[in-house]
């Protein structure tokens, strides 16, 4: 009788598994190189995503998701790794190598027997290599035999979404799937006028350009064509779900979508505002997500997204190998039905950088850590005297090319008091504040101001006690080993500049570079 009883309970925990295995949802990840939070269902007029909209309607819709650092490499390296940029090592960097110790989440799905693809990009740029020093491939293997030219030739002739379809058919039968959607648009460079000619937009399809632009119709040409390359991305998104409902998979997918920063315009690729950071982000996923259509008020970051797919893999973080995770699930937030602020504790985030580019002397780079509250943006610039956006003399390498940067740039020649050169390539203040519930564009500096004391007193406590205990080097005294780890691009670019050898930096325009004096007004 005894036996009998112990075989009943092992056949319940059997069948209790594999319900739990079946269950299992597969997961669409979907990944936009440059996009800010700009969609439909964010209230923007001049970009529209279906397929996002949709994503959000049926499921939640993040209005406060961030990402730690504004540029690609470190950002996405905290979405593999669940750890912020310095805690990362070399890969809080940009053009950086990824340490052989930090495993990635596709990497631990990939050895848990999940079937783990790509289209794309993944991380980058940089190297990944593991310690035998092969490459490694940390976002899944490569589906991208498939081409189809966009609208536009600076647009990529990766048929994303066909080569999702090629992933699906190499699927097994049984166990689950991760695909990775990284699409390389809206990442520069554009057409020039595409939006209008090409998209059939309009200049006065703006509403609002942002008060730290000129309102200038080569400005709007230029966010018009960045919003011709998001409905890209989003189009092959509408294929991808398409696909996905024709084959009975919809239901039993989670599809997360986002993007790795903001534009890559002045002051938000690459910077540390509201711009830079935020991010759209929607999850659509009916086996987990409750009362979907709800609208998440919480505070998330690029932390969070290890720990979530692991929770949804059904793996514990203490067996998949990986460092240390600091971000949390968000299985809270989608098992709750609540609308607006679901947790209490996620009222902020943390963000900052270090070496975003390449071409300030010595690989330098401009390390900024901050924290952002639904109205308060604090910042800490620990190397004021460094140009933020990139030396003059090698084009402001922080900042891609583009006909709004060249704008700018020719306005600040004429003349280095100019409001815009000012807050888009000046030298900045070691602290900065702003009032994110009049002054989300984060133009009006409240830092110098007696009034606001006791609030940065409270930001920059609370800021140090965090990154304190994630052992953030530069709370320590030993921010320089930032500077200090080699780049993939080759070492002392702005040396070799300067010296008259011209590296390539083909991700600015040659009127871009200027020679100015070591210091500004």
């Amino acid at each position: 009788m005894k036996r009998i009883l112990v075989l009943l309970g092992s056949l319940n925990l059997l069948l209790l598994t594999a319900t739990a295995e079946e269950k299992r949802p597969n997961i669409l990840f979907a990944i936009a190189d440059d996009w800010g939070a700009h969609a439909g269902v964010y209230g923007t007029p001049w970009v529209k995503t279906p397929g996002f909209d949709r994503i959000a309607k049926e499921g939640l819709l993040f209005k406060h998701a961030y990402t730690p650092v504004a540029k690609c490499a470190p950002s996405r390296a905290i979405v593999l790794t669940g750890r912020h940029a310095w805690q990362n090592e070399e890969a809080g960097n940009h053009m950086a190598y990824f340490p052989a110790k930090l495993k990635s989440w596709p990497e631990v799905l990939t050895e848990k027997g999940w079937h783990m693809g790509i289209t794309g990009k993944g991380w980058g740029p940089g190297s990944a290599q593991n310690a035998a020093g092969k490459p490694r491939q940390i976002t899944g293997k490569p589906f991208n035999k498939r081409k189809a030219q966009g609208l536009t030739e600076e647009i990529a002739n990766n048929d994303y979404a066909s080569n999702f379809v090629d992933f699906l058919e190499a699927a097994p039968k049984e166990g689950p799937w991760c695909f990775w959607y990284g699409s390389t648009e809206p990442h520069r460079g554009y057409e020039f006028q595409s939006g209008v000619k090409k998209g059939g937009k309009k200049l006065t399809d703006i509403d609002r350009v942002p008060a730290y632009w000129p309102d200038t119709e080569t400005v709007r040409h230029d966010m018009l064509d960045y919003a011709l390359e998001v409905e890209h991305t989003d189009q092959h998104l509408v294929r991808m779900i398409a696909e996905l409902e024709k084959r009975g998979q919809l239901d039993n997918t989670l599809i997360i979508v986002t993007s790795d920063h903001g534009m890559p315009f002045p002051r938000g690729k690459g910077y540390a505002y509201s711009a830079s950071n935020h991010v759209p982000l929607a999850i659509r996923w009916p086996g987990g997500v409750k009362n979907p259509g709800r609208v998440i008020e919480d505070f998330v970051n690029f932390t969070d997204i290890a720990a979530t797919l692991l929770d949804v893999a059904g793996i514990a973080e203490k067996d998949s190998g990986m460092m240390p995770i600091t971000g949390r699930s968000w299985r809270e937030i989608w098992e709750s039905e609540k609308a607006g602020q679901v947790i209490a504790s996620r009222d902020h985030t943390l963000i900052g950088k270090e070496r975003t580019d390449v071409g300030r002397p010595q690989d330098q780079g401009y390390p900024i850590r901050g924290i952002v509250t639904e109205d308060t943006l604090y910042l800490k610039n620990y190397e004021p005297t460094r140009w933020p956006a990139g030396n003059p003399e090698t084009g402001y390498l922080d900042t891609d090319g583009g006909p709004t940067k060249s704008l700018i740039l020719e306005m600040g020649r004429k003349d280095r008091k100019d409001k815009f050169w000012q807050l888009n390539f000046g030298l900045r203040p070691g602290e900065e504040l702003y009032d994110l519930s009049v002054d989300s564009d984060c133009v009006h500096n409240l830092a110098g101001e007696s009034v606001h004391v006791e609030r940065i007193r409270s930001l920059q406590e609370r800021l140090t006690t965090e990154l304190k205990a994630q052992g953030d080097p530069r709370m320590f005294g030993q921010g320089k080993v930032f500077d200090e780890y080699p780049v993939t691009s080759g070492t002392g670019f702005y040396e070799k500049w300067m010296r008259g050898e011209k590296p390539k930096a083909n991700w600015v325009n040659e009127t871009d570079f200027e020679k100015a004096p070591l210091t500004a007004p």
